[in-house]
Formats: structure tokens, C-alpha cells, sequence
């Protein structure tokens, strides 16, 4: 494997392959990651990169496209059995070009954007000032609850009433519970906005009936196309109606990107269909189970985690009674070989590169086929090296411990 890379340019073959053995030597608990199938790899690699595509299946704007075109619309077609919806559109390169393009879409600069704070759960593409969003748009953001740390709809509703804004986004990059789209969607039909669902992180738990699913109730739904679809990175859009499909269609291309990549989206039409399988559901279904169980771990070791619990993929480890910020345990935990990322947490003391917490995802390791018993001792880990404060013999020994759990997997 990789021998013309290894000939060609040894100093970037060293680099693959040193990352090809931190990804097996380690257990990779990052929220956002996952293991992609060899076909997925496979089709990535292809000699589809080759080819320029401007424009959609039958209507490009450059010859030679019927191959491509193949490839494209089993992508569209089977995203949309997938979730149960009318439109979809697979040539956005990423989950924030997917934002922007449905903004774009129904949004002129200036009108106002009602959206998850970011250290509350938000994405920075949901209206961060450092985003294109916080510079094009009014944006408003709403909390969640002090008290329970779960969405305040009271506050939601109030703050739609009051500012009237044009889109009202749900969906969220580090929250851990249940999102009632139903409630959205009855919020957003009183003052007359678009709901756009981004589903960047629980796409393959909506896909598989772990998590209620946005449609009918989203105008527009957003996400990724790795994480927990598995699949290759890239983003995705989908909507509630072909009519509302055309103006997506509109803003991507030409609106906001060129020729998409034919690699990508064959590689995504291959992790769809994975995804249709019996095995994906019985897949995410462990994912729910092994979020469970080392949340419940973790918690019994003495963690606070916040909302005290999950019901999806991920959770966040709370540090402030540690007295430890995220960065300091995101570098403890890597020293022992589990790759976690520091996260801020809903009213967070710390600045966004320091952090009071980390964010602890399974999808990556259900993908290795760990099961509830390994959540056990991985969660017996991380409790141990925080309780510690990063003791460094507590590290040698856990991360002897990882390495040996691994060769199993």
C-alpha cells in the first residue's frame, strides 16, 4: 500500500503513515472522527479527482460528465432514501459551506440570524463574529439554561418575538441531548423564519431512528457527511421541498462554490449506501449504548459532566471543580494515547483556547467494534488521570493500558 507515494515523495508517505499508526495505536475519542470503510478510501483516491463538473447531473457546463453524473445522482438519490426527504444536495465541501449556502439561499446581508451561542453548544458557522456569519448578518444568539443546561424554548421564543429574525438554526456541534425540532419549527412559523437544522453531528443517529428526525419540521437541514454517517469528509443539504431545493441548488452552484469534487461525492455515494444497511443501524444503535455507559463511568468516578448526561454521541466533561482547564487535559490524555479535544462549556470562565471542558465522542471506537465493556475501562481511565491532576505515573500506566486495548481492535 501507498508504494507510489513511498517513491514519489517519502517525506509525505512518512507522514501518512505515521498518522495511519497514531489512529490504531490510540483510542480517538474526538466527537467529529471516524473510520471510513477501504471502498470509501477507495473511491476517494479514485481517478474521479480528475474530472471538472461545474453544474449539476445533465446540466454541466463542461463534456465528458456522464460518468460523473452517475456517481452524483446515486449520492442524491440514495441521501434522500437515506432520510426520508424530497432534495438533497451532495457538493458542498464541508458542513459550514453547507451553512452558508442555505443562508445565502434565503438571507440578503443585514437580516437576522437566531442561533446557538457558541460556547453554549453552537458551531462558528451558526454566527460566531469570527465567521462570515457574524460579519454578514445581524445575529442573535440564544443560551441555554443556567439551572438545567438544556434549551430554555421560553428564552428561544422570547427572542424570536422580539428580533423577528429571517432564519432560526437548531442543531449543535457540542450538546449532548435531545433536540424537539417540533418546537422549533412552531417558533419559527410565528414570526415567519426558515428553521435550518444543522445535523453535522447526529446525521447517522437521525438516519437510523436514534434521534427524532428534523423532517417535515426543518425548512432546510444541514450536516456532514463523515462523523457518525461514517462516511468521507464533506457536507450535505437537504430540504422539505423541491421548490426550496432549487434555491439551494442556486446558491451553491454558482453561487458560493465551482467545480465540485467528483472523488468526494462518489465516496460519498458509497458511504450512503453502506449507511442503508442493516449493520449502520445496529452500528449507531451500539454508538447511543456506548455513549451511555461511559457517561454513567465517568459520572460514578466522581465527573460532572454537563446535563449530567447524554442521550446522543458525545458528552462534555465539566473541569471547573477539578480546578483544571481543557487544554491541560486534553494534553494529559493525549500523553496516555486518547485523543480528546478541549471544548468550552455553557457560561465558560475560560477563553475559547484554554477552556473549562473537553468534549468525549464514541463514534470513532464503536466503529472498531468496542462495546460497553471497553466504555468501561475507558471511562475508568480518564476519570483516573483527571482525579489525579495528570500524574505522570497514572499516564504511563493508563496509556500501557490503552496500547494493550487496542491490539484487540
Amino acid at each position: 500500500m501507498y508504494d507510489n507515494l513511498r517513491k514519489s515523495d517519502p517525506e509525505v508517505f512518512e507522514a501518512v503513515l505515521k498518522e495511519v499508526k497514531r489512529q490504531h495505536e490510540g483510542l480517538e475519542l474526538i466527537a467529529s472522527e471516524n473510520f471510513v470503510s477501504e471502498a470509501v478510501l477507495e473511491a476517494l483516491g479514485s481517478p474521479l479527482t480528475n474530472k471538472y463538473a461545474e453544474g449539476y447531473p445533465k446540466k454541466r457546463y463542461y463534456g465528458g460528465c456522464e460518468y460523473v453524473d452517475m456517481a452524483e445522482e446515486l449520492a442524491r438519490e440514495r441521501l434522500k432514501k437515506l432520510f426520508g426527504v424530497p432534495y438533497a444536495n451532495v457538493q458542498p465541501h464541508s458542513g459550514t459551506q453547507a451553512n452558508m449556502a442555505t443562508y445565502f439561499a434565503v438571507m440578503k446581508p443585514g437580516d437576522t440570524l437566531l442561533s446557538m451561542k457558541l460556547d453554549h453548544g453552537g458551531h462558528l458557522s451558526h454566527g460566531h463574529p469570527v465567521s462570515f456569519t457574524g460579519q454578514y448578518y445581524n445575529v442573535v444568539h440564544y443560551a441555554v439554561s443556567k439551572e438545567t443546561e438544556r434549551l430554555d424554548f421560553d428564552q428561544i421564543k422570547s427572542l424570536a418575538l422580539e428580533h423577528k429574525p429571517k432564519v432560526i438554526v437548531c442543531g449543535y456541534s457540542a450538546y449532548p441531548r435531545v433536540i424537539d425540532f417540533k418546537k422549533f419549527r412552531e417558533i419559527a412559523d410565528e414570526v415567519g423564519a426558515y428553521l435550518v437544522a444543522d445535523i453535522a453531528h447526529i446525521a447517522g443517529l437521525v438516519a437510523t431512528g436514534n434521534h427524532p428526525t428534523p423532517y417535515p419540521f426543518a425548512h432546510f437541514i444541514t450536516g456532514t457527511t463523515h462523523k457518525t454517517l461514517r462516511g468521507p469528509r464533506g457536507g450535505f443539504i437537504l430540504a422539505s421541498s423541491d421548490e426550496l431545493g432549487a434555491l439551494i441548488d442556486k446558491a451553491v452552484f454558482p453561487g458560493m462554490q465551482g467545480g465540485p469534487l467528483m472523488h468526494v461525492i462518489a465516496a460519498k455515494a458509497v458511504a450512503f449506501n453502506e449507511d442503508l444497511q442493516p449493520s449502520f443501524k445496529e452500528y449507531n444503535d451500539q454508538i447511543v449504548k456506548n455513549a451511555k455507559k461511559l457517561a454513567s463511568v465517568l459520572m460514578e468516578n466522581g465527573l460532572k459532566l454537563v446535563t449530567d448526561g447524554t442521550d446522543n454521541h458525545l458528552m462534555l466533561i465539566d473541569l471547573r471543580k477539578n480546578n483544571l482547564t481543557g487544554k491541560e487535559v486534553e494534553k494529559m490524555l493525549g500523553e496516555a494515547k486518547i485523543t480528546v479535544n478541549k471544548n468550552t462549556i455553557p457560561y465558560d470562565p475560560q477563553k475559547p483556547f484554554i477552556t473549562s471542558g473537553i468534549r468525549v465522542g464514541v463514534p470513532a471506537i464503536t466503529t472498531r467494534g468496542m462495546k460497553e465493556k471497553e466504555m468501561e475501562e475507558i471511562g475508568k481511565m480518564i476519570a483516573e488521570i483527571i482525579n489525579s491532576k495528570g500524574d505522570l505515573e497514572v499516564i504511563k500506566n493508563v496509556k500501557m493500558k490503552v496500547e494493550e486495548m487496542v491490539e484487540s481492535f
